[in-house]
């Protein structure tokens, strides 16, 4: 039976397959690449409509009341906390992944008075680290880089924070939260995850590891549009305890009493800074509902099922490629990576044809299985097209070489 054949056969048995009719996708493309931005939800339109057209054209600033503008940061982020184990009151919808990094590994920093070194790993996704830098200038951090197998003897008494991403950006390996989160604390240190590879996917339990803080992008897996919305997590046990640095009037315990002095609101929602953009939550909403519903559990198994099936092809296909993701899918996230010398150019080929993958600098193709809208089919082709174009080598081809500024 062909890899073709197969990916009939589990379309057909596959419960999540009806839900693809809930996404845009165009004619002749396969989309690998949702794990760097989801594919557009087709309700998304109607309701930046609906917003635009109603709430703002007619509403105007009325909206902020009778629309529900103003709750919508907190709605939004109490609708994301099942899908990382955490509790409605600790989640709040706000800002991006890299401006709630620095709010949260300053907010640490100042609840371990003394301690001043955040750990990480060499390798993390680079805001991560930068977010330390620019604490590092102004003497108020210490970064310190350890591998990972190398991060638990790394955990001594200066540390305040240990700040990893769940999957990998990169290879998609994950990291074992709940005995990271374990060794922080016996350590007296803080535990902040970036779930940004992993919200929308992947079962997360926040609470159940006993972590700390977190935060995650919303245009991922949960197919919020490009630069959605990012959400903050701070476990209620930290509430009372919680400063966060960049004190907005959003954050103000009582912003419409327009007073001198700032007074953090109680709780999630002193994480918000600026006034929240309400066109992206709208867009952000209506992604988050529809993963909502068709539950992170299913979502997984998909996921595993279709890198599993991937691989497979590949074999059967005989393409030769360096693995460099964990070859179990219990191990990695919902992306696949190989290393190859020429992986941009092999990317670019790709996408001439229509599968539409990533680079990620110096030499890494990555493949993203967005469980919610990719058909086996879908995948069987992605590995024909693979082996087309290493076969055929047409990825040496001059315009494949060429850069983008966006790869």
């Amino acid at each position: 039976m062909t890899p073709e054949q197969r990916a009939l056969e589990f379309d057909a048995a596959d419960p999540l397959a009806r839900y693809r009719a809930h996404f845009t996708l165009p004619e002749g493309v396969v989309y690998l690449d949702g794990n760097s931005l989801g594919a557009l939800p087709k309700a998304t339109p109607a309701a930046l409509a609906r917003v635009v057209e109603q709430e703002w054209g007619e509403g105007l600033i009325r909206s902020w009341n009778s629309a529900g503008w103003f709750e919508a940061a907190r709605r939004i982020g109490s609708k994301i906390a099942p899908l990382i184990g955490a509790a409605p009151n600790e989640v709040v919808a706000c800002d991006t992944v890299s401006v709630n990094l620095f709010k949260l590994i300053a907010a640490a920093l100042a609840m371990r008075p003394g301690r001043k070194v955040i750990l990480s790993e060499p390798g993390n996704f680079p805001t991560d680290i930068y977010m330390v830098q620019g604490l590092e200038r102004q003497g108020l951090a210490t970064r310190r880089l350890a591998p990972r197998e190398e991060i638990t003897a790394a955990l001594d008494d200066d540390v305040a924070l240990l700040m990893l991403t769940h999957a990998h950006y990169k290879t998609g390996e994950l990291f074992d939260m709940a005995a990271l989160t374990e060794a922080a604390h016996a350590a007296g240190a803080f535990v902040l995850w970036d779930l940004s590879h992993s919200t929308g996917a992947l079962p997360v339990d926040l609470n159940g590891v006993g972590a700390d803080f977190a935060t995650g992008c919303g245009y991922k897996y949960l197919n919020g549009g490009p630069g959605a919305p990012a959400f903050a997590y701070v476990a209620e046990r930290h509430h009372a305890d919680l400063e966060q640095p960049l004190t907005g009037w959003f954050g103000h315990a009582r912003p419409f009493a327009f007073s001198d002095d700032y007074e953090a609101a109680p709780g999630i929602e002193q994480m918000q800074c600026g006034t929240s953009p309400i066109l992206g939550l709208t867009a952000l909403e209506v992604g988050v509902d529809l993963i909502a519903e068709i539950g992170i559990g299913r979502l997984h198994g998909k996921s595993q099922a279709l890198s599993e099936f991937f691989l497979e092809c590949l074999m059967a296909l005989d393409v030769q490629l360096d693995l460099i993701s964990p070859p179990a899918s219990g191990a990695r996230g919902s992306h696949i990576s190989f290393r190859h010398p020429d992986a941009y150019a092999i990317c670019q080929a790709l996408i001439a044809r229509g599968v539409i993958g990533d680079f990620r600098d110096p030499d890494v193709l990555r493949l993203g299985f967005a469980p919610a809208y990719l058909r086996f089919a879908d995948i069987a082709a992605a590995a024909r097209h693979l082996a087309d174009v290493l076969e055929s080598g047409e990825w040496q081809r001059d315009e494949f070489s060429q850069r983008a500024a966006v790869t």
